[in-house]
Formats: C-alpha cells, sequence, structure tokens
C-alpha cells in the first residue's frame, strides 16, 4: 500500500507545474509549453507553477475545440493549480532571487 502510495505521488509530482518550471532547466520547461502550443510567451518564476498550469489550460485543444473555453481544465489540472499555488509560496525567497537574476522564462 506505502509503495502505491509514493508511486503516485511521485507521478503526481512530475505532472506538477512548479516541478516543471523550478526542476527542470528553462529550456525543457519552454519545450514543453512549445510542445502543448500555448499562447503563453514567458512565464515569469514567482509562482511560475501556477502560471505554468493556467498556460497549460489555455493551449491549443484537439478536435477544433475554442482555446477560450478552457476546457482544458480537467479535475487533476484544477488540484494541481491549489498544490502549485502551495508550493510556490514556500519556493517564494528562491524564484524571487531567481527572477532578479534570470529574468522570466521565455517560451518563444
Amino acid at each position: 500500500m506505502k509503495i502505491q502510495a509514493m508511486l503516485l505521488a511521485s507521478l503526481m509530482l512530475a505532472g506538477c507545474g512548479t516541478v516543471q518550471t523550478v526542476a527542470l532547466s528553462d529550456k525543457d520547461s519552454a519545450q514543453n509549453l512549445k510542445e502543448k502550443k500555448t499562447y503563453c510567451g514567458a512565464v515569469p518564476r514567482i509562482y511560475s507553477g501556477v502560471t505554468y498550469d493556467f498556460c497549460m489550460m489555455h493551449a491549443e485543444l484537439r478536435d477544433g475545440v475554442d482555446a477560450f473555453d478552457y476546457n482544458n481544465a480537467n479535475f487533476g489540472m484544477l488540484i494541481d493549480v491549489g498544490a502549485s499555488g502551495v508550493l510556490d509560496t514556500l519556493l517564494l525567497p528562491y524564484t524571487i532571487y531567481k527572477q532578479q537574476a534570470d529574468g522570466s522564462i521565455e517560451i518563444n
């Protein structure tokens, strides 16, 4: 049971917006957003996980659905926004420093 819980937690963290923007390189984060065809041009490092999640929600949709309907916001994504908000708050001193030192993560 513990192994299953740890596996589930690791899978959820792998898709977490904060992990995608803080733990991965800028190039990898930007590439992930480009592959999803998001309309974001840059992601600020302060609350980058939440911004990343909103960029994913505002990505180009399959099957010709209007992107402004925000149909990408499934239940898992909404949970991730909340989790990213908590993690982004805990990492705020680090992300403020990184924003000052490196600027935003450029996508385009």
